[in-house]
C-alpha cells in the first residue's frame, strides 16, 4: 500500500531541559550542539556494566548531562539506597565509575542531571540483569547463571536458510492451560518440560512441536516488558510484551522468581538449551522500534529525546501508532540495537532475529547488523521483520527498511501480506475473501506467493493486490505466510468471512491455504495453533486479553487430530523434496512452471529437471478453490503419479499412484511423476 512519507528536520529544541540554552551543560560534556543530534559525540567502546569479584565497572554514555550518580540497593524494589556515588564525565559523552569491591547480588540505578532538572533513576539501556518489574539493574556473574552442558550448546544443523520452517509462539500461550500437562505453566521452563500430554494423552508443548516437524521457533518478545506487573503474577495479567523497557533482559513474568535476576536468565538459557536438544532452532521477536513510553523510557532517562525521532512540532514522530518511533539511523541507536541483538545472539545462543515494524528502521543499521550477525556469529541466523510501518515516519521512504526496498537489503527478509491477504481476504476487512474462498480476482497474487515475491516470467504483476513489481532479490528473502499473532487466526478469519459456509468446508479452506504455505518457495511461517483450529473467539487483537482467549487448549488437537496429521504430512513433504525450497531466483524461473488451467480458481505449477536435486523426475502442485472437482490430466505430463498430497492427507511416503489426474473441489494436490 502506498503512504504518504512526510519529509522534515528530525532536530528539536531542547532548550527546555537545560538551565540555558547554552551548549555546555554545567560541570559536564561540552564541544557540541545540544540542539543538533547529529552532532552529539559517538562513543565506539562499551558501555553497561563489567563485573569482577574485586570491582565493578559502570560505564554510561549522556552527553547532555550535567551530573550523573550510581545508586546501590540491597533490593531490587523499594528501601533507600545504601550508597549514592557520583561518576566521573569521560570520554566523547560517557560517564564512568569504577568501584572496587564484590558487589554481586547489589542492584543499581543511575540518576542524570541535566542542568538543574534531575530525571527519574534508570537501570540504563545495556543493563543484562534486573530486579522485580525491571527497575533497578543487578550486578551479576553471568556464567553463573549458564545451564549444565551450555558450553556444549549446539545450533541444530541448517544448510540453507529457505529450509526454515517457523512456528510462532507465545511463551505463556503454549503451556498455561490446565490441561497442557506443564507443572510450570507459562513459563521459560514450560517449555523445557518433555513427556507432557493432554489429558487426551496426546504431546503437548515442546514435544508437540517437535512432533509437528518444524524447524525454528520464534518467541513472541520475551524481553522484560512493561505491562505486566511482576510483583501481582496472581492478577494473570496478559500482554504480548510490544511495549519494551529493558531490551537486554529476558521478562521476569516468564520465570520462577522475577526478584533474583539471575534466575530469568538461566531460565531462558535452559528453554533454548531444551529446544537445541529437540532440533529446533529459537527465534526472538524484537521490538527496537518503539518503546512503552517517550518522556519515561530508559532511553529518555539517559538522554532526553536523542534516541526518538521528532515531528514538525518537536513531539515523538509515531510511525508504531504506539507513541513514538526509535531514531535507528542516529549512530548511537544504530549502535544500540546492533549491540543488543548481538549480545543476545551470542550470550542467549539465539538463531534468529523478528524485527517488528521493521519498516521504522533504516536500511544501514539492518543491514549492518545483518552482516555483523553472520560474520561475528554464524550465517545462517535468520533475520526478518515486518516491511512496513504503522503510520507515516520522517524517515525518508528510499531509507526504510521496508517490504519495497528489500533488493537494498542483503540477508533481511520481509514477510509477504500480498499472499497472507491474497489466501484469506484482508486482515483489515472481515468480510474481505480471498482465493481459498472462492475469489477470482488473485490468481496472479497466488502465484506471485508460490515463487516468494521473486521475478518470475509468467506473472502479470499489474495484478497482484498490493505489490506490482518482485521486491524479493532471493526467495531466502521472503516469509511466507497466512496468519500470525494479530488479527484474526485462520480459522476465525475463515468461519466469519463464511457465515452460510459448513465447518467441514471451512476445515477444507484450513488445509487449502496450509497446502499452499508450505509449499511454496520461501520461508513458511504458521501460527502456533493453526495445526488444530486454533481460535481466539473472533478476537482481532488479543494483546492483552486473558488466558481464556490466548491460551492454546490442547483438547483441539484430539478434536480436530486430521487437522494436525495434515499439518505434520506436508512439513514431512516439503523437507523430503528440496524443490519446494529452492535457494535462488533463477532457479525458480526456469525449474517452475505454471500451467494455465482456463479457470481462475485453479492454480497449478510443475517444477521439473531434478528442481534442487530432490530426485524426482517432475513434481506437479495444483490448488483448487472450486467446490466441485476437476479433471485435470490433460494439463499434465502423461504416466503415473504418486499422490503425496490431497484434499485430506499428506505423505512424504505417498498416499496412492494415479494416472488420470482428477482434484477435489476446495483441496490441493502434490504429485510425483514417477
Amino acid at each position: 500500500m502506498k503512504r504518504l512519507i512526510l519529509l522534515f528536520s528530525s532536530i528539536i529544541t531542547t532548550c527546555m531541559l537545560f538551565s540555558s540554552c547554552d551548549s555546555t551543560p554545567p560541570n559536564g560534556h561540552s564541544g557540541f550542539d545540544v540542539k543538533d543530534f547529529n552532532s552529539y559525540p559517538y562513543y565506539d567502546g562499551e558501555l553497561g556494566i563489567k563485573y569482577s569479584k574485586n570491582a565493578t565497572t559502570f560505564k554510561l554514555w549522556s552527553p547532555t548531562a550535567s551530573k550523573v550518580t550510581v545508586q546501590l540497593y540491597d533490593s531490587g524494589l523499594g528501601g533507600e539506597p545504601a550508597e549514592i556515588i557520583p561518576m566521573e564525565a569521560t570520554d566523547r559523552g560517557t560517564w564512568t565509575l569504577k568501584v572496587e569491591k564484590d558487589l554481586h547480588g547489589k542492584y543499581y540505578t543511575y540518576q542524570v542531571h541535566i542542568g538543574d532538572k534531575k530525571l527519574a533513576e534508570t537501570p540504563g539501556i545495556y543493563a543484562t540483569a534486573v530486579g522485580v518489574n525491571g527497575k533497578r539493574g543487578q550486578v551479576i556473574d553471568l556464567t553463573n547463571t549458564n545451564p549444565t552442558g551450555w558450553e556444549n550448546d549446539k545450533r541444530p544443523p541448517l544448510k540453507e536458510l529457505t529450509d526454515a520452517i517457523l512456528y510462532e509462539i507465545h511463551v505463556r500461550d503454549i503451556t498455561i492451560a490446565d490441561n497442557s500437562g506443564a507443572k510450570n505453566k507459562g513459563k521459560f521452563l514450560g517449555l523445557t518440560e518433555t513427556g507432557t500430554v493432554s489429558d487426551k494423552g496426546l504431546k503437548t508443548g515442546i514435544d508437540h512441536i517437535e512432533e509437528l516437524g518444524v524447524t525454528h521457533v520464534h518467541l513472541l518478545p520475551s524481553f522484560d516488558y512493561h505491562s505486566v506487573d511482576e510483583t501481582k503474577l496472581e492478577d494473570g495479567v496478559y500482554n504480548w510484551g510490544y511495549d519494551p523497557e529493558n531490551y537486554n533482559v529476558p521478562e521476569g513474568s516468564y520465570s520462577s522468581n522475577p526478584y533474583d535476576g539471575a534466575v530469568r536468565i538461566k531460565e531462558f538459557k535452559q528453554m533454548v538449551q531444551a529446544m537445541h536438544k529437540k532440533g529446533i532452532r529459537a527465534i526472538l521477536d524484537v521490538v527496537y522500534n518503539h518503546t512503552f513510553s517517550g518522556d519515561d523510557s530508559n532511553f529518555s532517562l539517559e538522554v532526553p529525546q536523542y534516541y526518538y525521532r521528532q515531528n514538525e512540532k518537536g513531539g515523538y514522530s509515531d510511525a508504531s501508532a504506539c507513541g513514538n518511533e526509535t531514531a535507528s539511523e542516529r549512530v548511537m541507536a544504530r549502535k544500540y540495537i546492533v549491540e543488543s541483538v548481538l549480545y543476545w545472539a551470542k550470550e542467549y545462543h539465539l538463531d534468529g532475529f523478528r524485527f517488528d515494524l521493521m519498516g521504522i528502521h533504516d536500511i544501514e543499521t539492518m543491514n549492518i547488523l545483518a552482516k555483523r550477525l553472520k560474520l561475528e556469529v554464524d550465517p545462517s541466523i535468520l533475520i526478518y521483520g515486518e516491511g512496513w510501518n504503522a503510520a507515516t515516519s520522517p524517515l525518508p521512504v528510499e531509507e526504510q527498511a521496508i517490504k519495497a526496498n528489500t533488493p537494498k537489503m542483503k540477508g533481511v527478509a520481509a514477510f509477504s501480506d500480498d499472499i497472507r491477504d491474497g489466501l484469506k481476504g484482508s486482515v483489515f476487512y472481515d468480510d474481505e475473501i480471498g482465493f481459498v474462498q472462492g475469489n477470482k480476482e488473485l490468481h496472479e497474487t497466488i502465484k506471485f506467493g508460490i515463487v516468494a515475491s521473486t521475478k518470475h516470467p509468467q506473472i502479470d504483476y499489474s495484478k497482484i493486490n498490493y505489490s506490482k513489481a518482485p521486491w524479493a532479490p532471493t526467495p531466502a528473502q521472503t516469509v511466507t505466510y497466512v496468519s500470525c499473532h494479530d488479527n484474526h487466526t485462520l480459522f476465525d478469519k475463515l468461519s466469519i468471512s463464511q457465515p452460510n459456509v459448513s465447518k467441514e468446508d471451512i476445515k477444507k479452506m484450513h488445509k487449502l491455504t496450509s497446502a499452499v504455505v508450505l509449499t511454496s518457495q520461501g520461508i513458511p511461517f504458521i501460527h502456533s495453533g493453526v495445526e488444530m483450529l486454533r481460535t481466539k473467539g473472533g478476537e482481532h487483537n488479543s494483546y492483552n486479553k486473558p488466558d481464556a482467549i490466548n491460551k492454546i487448549n490442547w483438547d483441539w488437537k484430539f478434536e480436530n487430530k486430521d487437522i494436525f496429521e495434515y499439518y505434520q504430512g506436508l512439513i514431512e513433504v516439503r523437507k523430503a523434496h528440496p524443490a519446494f525450497r529452492m535457494t535462488s531466483t533463477e532457479m525458480i524461473a526456469e525449474n517452475l512452471k505454471f500451467i494455465d488451467f482456463k479457470d481462475p480458481l485453479v492454480i497449478g505449477y510443475t517444477i521439473s529437471n531434478n528442481a534442487n536435486k530432490d530426485g524426482a523426475k517432475n513434481i506437479a502442485v495444483i490448488f483448487n478453490a472450486n467446490k466441485s472437482a476437476k479433471n485435470i490430466s490433460k494439463f499434465l505430463p502423461k504416466g503415473k503419479w504418486k499422490v503425496l498430497v490431497d484434499g485430506k492427507k499428506a505423505s512424504a511416503d505417498g498416499i496412492k499412484t494415479i494416472s488420470s489426474v482428477r482434484i477435489e473441489g476446495i483441496s490441493a494436490l502434490v504429485l510425483v511423476q514417477e
